[in-house]
């Protein structure tokens, strides 16, 4: 995923299906210069992790 598309999306109100490894994530923080996106999955906001937007996609 694109980092403009990444940060769009964290900025909406409207939750995007976006996925990380097949699980459904929330996008938090997108860093454009970094290349990486803060994101949890929807059903756990507990498990927060540091992720690559290469390995996110939006369905």
């Amino acid at each position: 995923m694109n980092a403009q598309r990444a940060q769009e999306i964290s900025e909406s109100p409207v939750i995007a299906k976006v996925l990380y490894n097949g699980e459904k994530v929330y996008i938090q923080h997108v860093n454009a210069d970094a290349g990486t996106a803060r994101i949890y999955p929807l059903d756990d906001p507990q498990k927060e992790q540091e992720v690559s937007l290469s390995n996110l996609t939006e369905h």
